[in-house]
């Protein structure tokens, strides 16, 4: 029974995932020129792909919040960040003369990917009792 109320109910943590991954989705759609920057250059049609990303963060953050969705959302998320990842790198490469500040919050950047990974299979994907 406690199994089946923890999963019609989303707790606080996975509320907190799809306000983070809601808020960044919708961030895809005002900072595009910004973005651009993290996107490889190997990459093609970096305004789409832009585009494509934060729409799958807004609906991977809806699917967090619906019981029968979460984790499918919870696992397409854990994907996302994994297919991200070289963008981070990327956008880390490219701000070799940005100011330090900008630096050091790019270089902190990098270990949380792992952290959200790890909170989104720790509250919304890792079967119930485990």
């Amino acid at each position: 029974m406690f199994a089946t109320e923890r999963a019609a109910a989303p707790g606080k943590a996975v509320v907190a995932l799809a306000l983070l991954f809601a808020t960044s989705g919708t961030l895809h759609f005002f900072f595009q020129d910004f973005l651009a920057a993290a996107i490889p250059k190997w990459v093609p049609y970096h305004g789409p792909v832009i585009s494509v990303t934060g729409l799958l963060e807004l609906l991977g953050a809806a699917g967090l919040l619906i019981p029968p969705t979460r984790k499918a959302a919870a696992w397409a998320l854990i994907a996302l960040l994994v297919a991200v990842f070289p963008a981070n790198l990327q956008m880390l490469a490219s701000a070799r003369a940005a100011p330090t500040w900008e630096q050091a919050l790019l270089w902190m950047r990098l270990p949380l990917q792992p952290l959200l990974i790890w909170a989104i299979y720790r509250y919304a994907a890792r079967p119930a009792g485990r």
